[in-house]
Parts: C-alpha cells; sequence; structure tokens
C-alpha cells in the first residue's frame, strides 16, 4: 500500500501520548485564518499540542484569542485555548519548527517570500494548499522549495478528505501526509492527529498533491451537473470516469496509481464531489445553473482552487499527450465556448471506445 500509519513505519520516532503530551516540543505554526487553516489547527491543538495561527486581520486575532470563535470561516464551531492568533509573521515563523501553510495557491509565493528570511536553519514546511500556480504551473511543494531554498527533506504535503467544517465539528475522518523524508512524514503525521482524525503517510509527494488538485476539476463537473438538474447516474458516470482521468495524468506526471487510490485521490474526490459545502462543488453548481465565470467568482466568498487550476493542468495534459476530455469541456465552459446544458450530458466519457469501466 502506498499510505500507512505512522505507527507501522521503521522510522523510529517518539509517539504522541494518551494524555496529549507534546513529544519533542515543536513549536506549530500555521499561516492561514481561512477556514482550512483554522480547522488544521484546532486539529493540532485538539492532540494536545500549543499551536500559533497566523491572520491578516487583527479583530480575527481579537475574536479567536478572546471568544475562541473564527466565526467567518468557522460559524458555530468553539476553538481550543491552546491556539494563539497574532498577525505577526515574522516573530511566529521565526520561532517554529513547523510550518503549515494554508493560503490560496495564487498567493503561495508571495507569503513564502514574505516569511523566508524569519524561518530558523531547521525549520520545514508543510502544503496544506491543493492548488497550481498559474504563472508556472507548478505544484506548491515546487513553489516552495523555489521560494525558501529548502531540499525536499524539509517539504511535506497534506492531503485528503478535508471538508474543514465537517472535521472543525469532531467528525471523524483521515489525512495522508506525504514528504521525500520518511522521518518529516512521520513527525507531521504524529502532530496532526487526535480522537477525530487519523494521520496516514506516505513518500509520493506528486500523487499526493495532484490528488488535492485534480478532484476539485472532477467537483466543478459534478458541481455543473447538479446546477443542470442531472440526476445521481450522471454524476456517479462522472465521478467514475474523472478518477480514470486524473489518475491517468497523475500517473503520467510520475505519481503511484496506488496513491489515487488512497486518501489523497479517492478519498477527497468522493468528498469533494458529494458535499455542498465544497467550494468547487459549489462554483460548478453555479456555473450549471447559468452564472458566468465571472459571476461566479464575485460571488464565492472563498477561493474555488479549482477554477483556477484547469488551465494549468490543461497545459501539462497536452505536454505530456494526456487526454482530458472532462477538464477539457470544463475550461470549454469556463470560455464561454459550451453551454452547461451541453456539457452536462458527454462528460461521462469521450469519443473513444472507453477503457475498463
Amino acid at each position: 500500500m502506498s499510505e500507512w500509519y505512522p505507527a507501522t513505519s521503521p522510522i523510529t520516532l517518539p509517539t504522541l501520548a494518551d494524555n496529549g503530551a507534546e513529544p519533542g516540543g515543536e513549536r506549530i505554526v500555521v499561516i492561514g485564518g481561512g477556514n482550512w487553516g483554522t480547522t488544521f489547527a484546532k486539529i493540532v491543538a485538539d492532540g494536545g499540542r500549543n499551536v500559533t495561527l497566523v491572520v491578516r486581520r487583527p479583530e480575527v486575532v481579537d475574536e479567536i484569542n478572546e471568544a475562541h470563535r473564527n466565526t467567518t470561516y468557522l460559524p458555530g464551531i468553539n476553538l481550543p485555548s491552546r491556539i494563539h492568533a497574532t498577525c505577526d509573521l515574522a516573530a511566529s515563523v521565526a520561532s517554529a519548527d513547523l510550518i503549515f501553510l494554508s493560503v490560496p495557491a495564487q498567493t503561495a509565493r508571495e507569503n513564502i517570500e514574505e516569511f523566508r528570511p524569519f524561518m530558523t536553519a531547521d525549520a520545514s514546511i508543510i502544503s496544506l494548499m491543493k492548488g497550481m500556480e498559474r504563472s508556472t504551473g507548478k505544484r506548491m511543494s515546487e513553489v516552495i522549495s523555489d521560494v525558501s531554498g529548502l531540499g525536499a527533506d524539509r517539504i511535506a504535503v497534506a492531503s485528503g478528505p478535508n471538508i474543514a467544517l465537517e472535521i472543525a465539528r469532531g467528525e471523524p475522518t483521515a489525512i495522508v501526509v506525504a514528504s521525500e523524508s520518511e522521518q518529516l512524514a512521520v513527525r507531521v503525521a504524529q502532530v496532526a492527529r487526535n480522537s477525530y482524525l487519523r494521520s496516514f503517510v506516505n513518500q509520493d509527494v506528486v500523487g499526493t498533491e495532484f490528488g488535492g488538485v485534480l478532484k476539485n476539476l472532477i467537483a466543478i463537473a459534478i458541481g455543473i451537473s447538479d446546477g443542470v438538474g442531472y440526476g445521481e447516474n450522471t454524476k456517479a458516470s462522472i465521478m467514475t470516469r474523472g478518477l480514470a482521468e486524473i489518475t491517468d495524468f497523475a500517473v503520467a506526471m510520475g505519481a503511484s496509481r496506488e496513491t489515487m487510490m488512497g486518501l489523497a485521490g479517492l478519498g477527497d474526490l468522493i468528498a469533494t464531489c458529494m458535499s455542498p459545502l465544497s467550494r468547487n462543488f459549489t462554483a460548478g453548481r453555479l456555473l450549471g445553473q447559468g452564472y458566468s465565470y465571472q459571476d461566479v467568482n464575485s460571488r464565492m466568498e472563498q477561493t474555488a482552487e479549482g477554477l483556477r487550476s484547469v488551465e494549468s493542468i490543461l497545459l501539462l495534459a497536452n505536454q505530456h499527450s494526456v487526454p482530458m476530455p472532462i477538464v477539457q469541456q470544463i475550461n470549454d465552459v469556463l470560455d464561454g465556448k459550451m453551454s452547461p446544458t451541453d456539457l452536462a450530458p458527454h462528460l461521462a466519457t469521450d469519443n473513444e471506445i472507453p477503457r475498463g469501466e
């Protein structure tokens, strides 16, 4: 299997004690106070560790520290007192061992450039992001490496079925942490686990990242189908053929096929396609209801990363001769070349003899 529990790893590391003690005393920082950044900070805190959450707005800092709430992004959720919010990025990073980055993919580069001068010599960066940089077509771990100068052994990514509000409510789920350094992956997985969340690890960074990026595109297609008014048969067909399409692409990029059948691939695909809380599903549904790309962007309170990844993925697919008919049709809808009502009946397959399913 491509994923395994940290407990079965051959690496000998301190395990998380039942009483929530902090093995190694890692100083943990999460950058980004949106719904996933705040939720991830809660995951860490609920595991018995102190965590600093860096946000932009002073009023959010006050609400988190005084009321233990972030009502803008996690309405109705009480946050642990172990979360300390701040606007002081420099001071937070200067004292951090593990830096978790949860910002929109298109601003990741400038965010890293901002805090890189303050990092300690042995700090590691872990991406919580699920997008591609449009200007370069690079994955987030590649952007981190470019800007920070860190080696692969100090970069990790975390992905999986991560509907933030559900996790913040304490509903059971699992994620996968990937790094070329098995030791770092295990270390991060020990931080990101508690009574309701278990973390698996692997060393397939490419597959883990592409799983998180590509499922967003299929979720947009599912949303379009829902917005048009099609039922479960259509959506099931799209999801199944979509899994085959994104798996072929990821494998062509160097990913393990097993990873795409795990939490970062199939698991995340199911959660994102089936939940009304999914931003990408919501964006697709608005497209299916007749809203333009510009209207959808203006109506979305948070970034739907899939909308910004379509062109980058298609460019890579063309370069590697990987057919992606579903993603191509999504792009045609975004460009106004195809009506959503014309697209939905044809999403389930392509014009060639189907392989497999």
